[in-house]
């Protein structure tokens, strides 16, 4: 028995995973300390997409290297930040990759026996009716897939997670109906209010198994019992493909009114670059539908600025496009190369440059921001 500290990065599927994590390991007799001090071994479940996050993450494996306990890296970065992690290795140390969490338990009696283990093999994992500790009591996450189908230049994900893999929709049904009722009380006492649909992109779910996002979701409406479920990020891409069968589905009053649809630019010229597979065009007819339809819904979108062959008139073009469209939710980042990328190779802008534009458009979102609480204040008052 090992006392085991959980640091978690990245986004609501990795953040299962940990949940994960700590579920199989409490099974397996082990104790989760929320203390780092109080551990024999860290697990850092990584993340890979951003180089700050990167950076944060090898910094802390040098703290714990620095100490005598044991350490796991499970995550994205035992894939796309190999190269690195592998000088890193030593006995009593273990690289997991996401598609291996399920193995997690037989990796901590290695490390314990002070052995060197490394499991990064793309297996063909499916994420359900696994044990998890969940931390919130009334949010819970079901992860319906693993990898995407896109190729985007810029990211480390795809390399760490691979093609996608969608798990049955009849397997996930019943996954929700464990969350929702009493009939499993080690996960809750009185069932969670909310439940988190979520994966790498849930757009393309089950394209590989012969339907689509929205035949889940009709499925997963209706199971009885006082839940709402929010549906994670979906690319363009692939949304619009069935757009207004989505529309149509979002219309349930167990669908959450929030949608996210990252667009990445502004600009048609930066999106092929970007090999993102939609248009401007395209996307902004996807945000019109849905407001049109579903009048109140939160639009989220992530933005990339800096990216290497973006332009002055590219960046304008993306700022038009948020003063046009007024994000209830915005995600900037600024451009950083991600190891192994293809934009990786390619001549990066000016760190001032990325900078400035980033900051312009954090104050344009900021504006929207203040605009579109007047519009809810002035709202609340005609009601």
């Amino acid at each position: 028995m090992a006392s085991i500290y959980i640091e978690n990065y990245g986004c609501t599927a990795n953040y299962d995973d940990g949940a994960i994590i700590a579920g199989i390991l409490t099974e397996s007799g082990h104790i989760i300390v929320k203390d780092i001090e109080e551990s024999d071994i860290v697990i850092i479940n990584s993340c890979a997409v951003k180089n700050v996050t990167v950076n944060t993450i090898f910094r802390q494996i040098e703290n714990v290297n620095e100490t005598n306990k044991k350490l796991i890296i499970t995550g994205c970065m035992p894939i796309a930040e190999k190269s690195k992690l592998d000088k890193l290795l030593k006995k009593g140390m273990g690289l997991v990759s996401t598609q291996n969490i399920s193995k997690i338990s037989n990796v901590v009696e290695s490390v314990i026996a002070n052995e060197q283990v490394v499991l990064t093999n793309k297996n063909k994992e499916t994420k359900l009716g696994l044990p998890k500790i969940i931390s919130d009591k009334r949010i819970a996450s079901i992860q319906i897939s693993h990898g995407c189908l896109s190729t985007c230049t810029f990211c480390s994900t795809k390399l760490a997670k691979g093609n996608l893999i969608s798990y049955p929709k009849e397997q996930i049904t019943e996954e929700v109906k464990k969350y929702i009722t009493e009939e499993v009380k080690k996960y809750a006492d009185l069932g969670y209010k909310r439940i988190n649909l979520t994966s790498t992109d849930n757009a393309c779910y089950g394209f590989d198994l012969g339907y689509n996002l929205v035949d889940l979701l009709k499925e997963v409406v209706s199971i009885e019992g006082d839940f709402i479920i929010r549906v994670g990020m979906g690319n363009p891409e692939h949304t619009r493909k069935y757009i207004y069968e989505l529309i149509e589905i979002y219309k349930n009053p167990k669908i959450m009114k929030f949608a996210h649809f990252p667009v990445q630019s502004g600009s048609n010229n930066i999106l092929k670059e970007m090999k993102r597979n939609h248009t401007i065009e395209e996307f902004e007819e996807i945000v019109n539908q849905f407001r049109k339809e579903i009048p109140g819904i939160s639009i989220s979108t992530d933005i990339i600025v800096g990216y290497p062959t973006e332009t002055e008139d590219d960046f304008r073009q993306t700022v038009e496009m948020v003063k046009r469209l007024k994000f209830e939710v915005m995600n900037i980042s600024k451009f950083a190369s991600r190891t192994g990328t293809r934009a990786s190779k390619l001549k990066q802008l000016k760190t001032h440059d990325i900078k400035r534009r980033s900051i312009e458009l954090t104050n344009v979102y900021n504006e929207i921001k203040q605009e579109n609480k007047e519009i809810k204040k002035r709202l609340v008052v005609l009601n």
